[in-house]
C-alpha cells in the first residue's frame, strides 16, 4: 500500500533540509552557472575599479535567468530602462544636492513609486532591484556632496546595472543551454519521476510529485515562448513540444492518482519501459512521435488512462480551442494588473514599504553610522504584501543573512590573510557565491534565504579591491541588513497589517473555476490546458493557507475556516486528477460542484 504523503503546513526542520538537499532537476547546473556570472562581475569590478562592488554582484544572483534568451533579453530590458532612470536622476541631483530635505522627498517619492510599480505591475522582480540601486545612489551622492563625485556616483550607479546587465547579456548566451532544452528536459523530469511513482511509490517521491505538479505548465510555457522569440527550431517541433508539455503534467497527475489508490500497484513493465524511453528521448533535446500504446493488464483507472495519453502524448491537435483555453486560463496581458488602480492594497503596500525604507534611512543618519546604510537597501528586498509570507520568511531572511554574515566574517579571519592574488580572491568568492547560489534556485520556500546570504557574503567581503581584512565594515554591513528585516518586519505587521486568509477564498474560487472547466472540456486537449491551470490554482491556494496557518495566534483566532479551507484545497487536488480519468468524470464534475457549494456557505 502507498503511504500517505506528508500533510504539513509548516516549514520543518527536516522538510527544510530536505528542500536544501533536493536535487531537482537542472539544478546544480543553474546553480553553477549563476556562480560563474556573480563571479565574472566581481572580476570586471575589480578590475576597473568599481566601488560597492557588492551590489552588481547582488544584483546578478537576484536576476540571472535559466536560459540564454530570457538572460539577453532581461539583461538589455534592465539597462534600457535603467538608462532612463539615470537621465531623471540627473536632474534629482540638481534638486537634491546639498538640500536634505529635497533628498528626503525624491527617496520617499522613489520609493513609494518602485514599491507600487512592484505590487501592481509586471515589474515586480525588476522594480525591488532599481529602486535598491537608485536610492543607493542617491544616498551615496549626499555622503560625497561636489559636483565631481556626485557625477561620478550616477556613473558608477550606471555600472551597478550595466555590468551585470552585460554580462548576462554575453555571458548568458555563451554558457546557458537554449530555452528549448530547458523545455524537453522539464518534460523528460515529469516522465522520469512518473516512472518512479509506478515502480516505488513512497512518501518522498509523492511530494516531490506533488510539488513538481504544483508548478502546472507555467515555467515550460515560459521556455517555449522564448524558444519561438529564438527563430531555430522548426516551428512543426514547438507545435509538438507545445503538447507535449501539457501531456507531461497529466501524466505526472495520473501516477499519482495511481501512486494514492489504497490497493497495492501492479507492475507494469512495458507501461515503465515506455515512460523511461520517452524520458530518454526529451533528455536529448528531441521529442518522440508514433508511441505506440503500452500493454497494461489487471490495472487501476489511472493506469489506464495514462497508458492512452501516451498516444497522443506530442500530437498537436487540429483545432484552435486549446490555444483558447490556454488564454482564457492565463487572464488579461499588460503591463498593469487588472486591479492596479483599483485595488487598494497596492498603495497600502507602497505606503508600508517607503515607511520602511524612510524609517531605516532616519535611523542611520541620526545614529551618524554610515556603516549600517544596508539597512536602507535591504527594505527593497524583504519586503512582503501579507503577514503570513513576513513571519515564515522572516527566519529564513535571518538565517540567511546570519549564514552569509558568519562565511564573510569567517573568510576575513581564516582565508583572506593567506590569499596572494586575485585568482584565490575569485576562487574563495566563487564558494560562497556557490553556496547561495544553489539556496536560491531551490524551492520559493527556501529561496530568501539564498538571496540573503549572498547579500550578507558580498557586502562582507567586497571592500575596495581585491582581498581586505575590514573587519569593522562587515560588522556594520551585517548590522544593518539585520536592522532592515526587523524594522520592516515591524512597519508591516504594525501598518495596515493583511492577512492572508483574506486571500483564500479567492483563491480556491480560482481553483474551483478551473475544475469546472476541466470538467466540460470538450476535447483530450483542452482538457490537458485546463488540468495543469488546475494544478497551478492549487499550488496558489496552498501556499496562501501555509502562509496564513503561520500568522501569529491572535490573528489565526480570526480564521474560522481555515481549517475546512485546507481540507477543500486537499479534496480539490485529489479532483484534479480523477477529473483525468474518463471512469471518474460524472462522479468527479459533481464532487466539484459540492466543493463549490461548500464555499458559498
Amino acid at each position: 500500500m502507498a503511504l500517505p504523503v506528508p500533510d504539513t503546513l509548516h516549514l520543518t526542520l527536516a522538510r527544510f533540509w530536505r528542500l536544501v538537499c533536493d536535487p531537482a532537476p537542472g539544478r546544480l547546473g543553474y546553480s553553477l552557472r549563476m556562480t560563474c556570472a556573480c563571479t565574472v562581475v566581481i572580476l570586471i569590478c575589480e578590475i576597473w575599479q568599481v566601488p560597492e562592488s557588492a551590489l552588481p554582484a547582488f544584483v546578478t544572483l537576484a536576476l540571472w535567468q535559466k536560459d540564454r534568451v530570457t538572460n539577453v533579453v532581461a539583461g538589455i530590458a534592465v539597462n534600457l530602462l535603467f538608462a532612463v532612470v539615470i537621465f531623471l536622476m540627473f536632474g534629482l541631483v540638481h534638486l537634491t544636492l546639498d538640500h536634505p530635505l529635497n533628498l528626503v522627498a525624491a527617496t520617499a517619492l522613489l520609493s513609494l513609486g518602485f514599491f507600487f510599480l512592484g505590487s501592481a505591475s509586471k515589474l515586480k522582480p525588476v522594480a525591488y532591484m532599481l529602486a535598491l540601486i537608485v536610492v543607493y545612489a542617491l544616498i551615496a551622492i549626499d555622503q560625497a556632496p561636489i559636483g565631481e563625485l556626485a557625477t561620478r556616483a550616477l556613473l558608477y550607479a550606471d555600472l551597478f546595472i550595466l555590468i551585470p546587465g552585460g554580462v548576462m547579456v554575453v555571458l548568458g548566451a555563451l554558457i546557458c543551454p537554449s530555452p528549448k532544452t530547458l523545455l524537453t528536459q522539464a518534460i523528460a523530469a515529469r516522465l522520469r519521476l512518473s516512472a518512479h511513482l509506478l515502480q516505488q511509490p513512497d512518501a518522498l517521491t509523492q511530494e516531490q510529485a506533488t510539488a513538481m505538479l504544483r508548478e502546472g505548465a507555467s515555467t515550460m510555457l515560459k521556455s517555449l515562448k522564448m524558444a519561438k522569440l529564438e527563430k531555430l527550431w522548426r516551428t512543426q517541433a514547438l507545435q509538438c513540444l507545445h503538447h507535449a508539455l501539457y501531456s507531461s503534467v497529466a501524466t505526472l497527475a495520473l501516477a499519482h492518482a495511481a501512486s494514492r489508490e489504497t490497493t497495492p500497484l501492479q507492475p507494469q513493465p512495458s507501461l515503465i519501459q515506455t515512460l523511461s524511453e520517452m524520458a530518454a528521448i526529451f533528455e536529448k533535446g528531441d521529442y518522440p512521435t508514433d508511441i505506440t500504446m503500452p500493454v497494461v493488464s489487471g490495472a487501476s483507472p489511472a493506469v489506464h488512462s495514462l497508458a492512452s495519453l501516451l498516444s497522443t502524448f506530442t500530437t498537436p491537435p487540429q483545432s484552435n480551442k486549446p490555444q483558447a483555453a490556454e488564454k482564457d486560463e492565463s487572464g488579461p496581458s499588460g503591463f498593469f494588473f487588472p486591479d492596479a488602480f483599483t485595488n487598494p492594497e497596492h498603495v497600502r503596500f507602497a505606503v508600508k514599504g517607503t515607511a520602511a525604507v524612510m524609517l531605516c534611512y532616519f535611523l542611520f543618519k541620526v545614529l551618524a553610522w554610515p556603516g549600517i546604510h544596508t539597512c536602507v537597501i535591504t527594505c527593497f528586498i524583504v519586503a512582503l504584501p501579507t503577514m503570513g509570507e513576513m513571519i515564515s520568511k522572516l527566519t529564513l531572511r535571518i538565517s540567511g543573512a546570519l549564514v552569509g554574515g558568519a562565511m564573510g566574517i569567517g573568510s576575513l579571519i581564516v582565508l583572506m590573510p593567506h590569499l596572494q592574488n586575485s585568482a584565490a580572491f575569485l576562487a574563495m568568492m566563487a564558494v560562497g557565491s556557490l553556496l547561495a547560489c544553489w539556496i536560491k534556485t531551490g524551492d520559493e520556500r527556501i529561496a530568501y534565504a539564498g538571496l540573503q546570504i549572498g547579500l550578507a557574503f558580498f557586502l562582507s567581503d567586497l571592500k575596495g579591491y581585491g582581498p581586505t581584512t575590514d573587519m569593522t565594515t562587515a560588522r556594520d554591513r551585517i548590522i544593518g541588513i539585520l536592522l532592515g528585516n526587523f524594522l520592516t518586519y515591524a512597519v508591516f505587521t504594525s501598518i495596515w497589517p493583511t492577512s492572508a486568509y483574506d486571500k483564500i477564498k479567492d483563491t480556491l474560487k480560482t481553483v474551483l473555476h478551473a475544475l469546472h472547466a476541466l470538467c466540460s472540456a470538450t476535447t483530450p486537449a483542452e482538457q490537458l490546458v485546463h488540468a495543469a491551470a488546475a494544478q497551478a490554482a492549487l499550488g496558489t491556494a496552498e501556499r496562501t493557507i501555509e502562509f496564513a496557518a503561520m500568522e501569529p495566534p491572535h490573528m489565526r483566532a480570526d480564521m474560522p475556516h481555515l481549517q475546512s479551507y485546507h481540507s477543500m484545497t486537499q479534496d480539490a487536488a485529489v479532483l484534479a486528477e480523477d477529473a483525468l480519468i474518463p471512469a471518474l468524470h460524472s462522479d468527479t464534475a459533481h464532487q466539484v460542484t459540492r466543493l463549490e457549494q461548500g464555499l458559498l456557505k
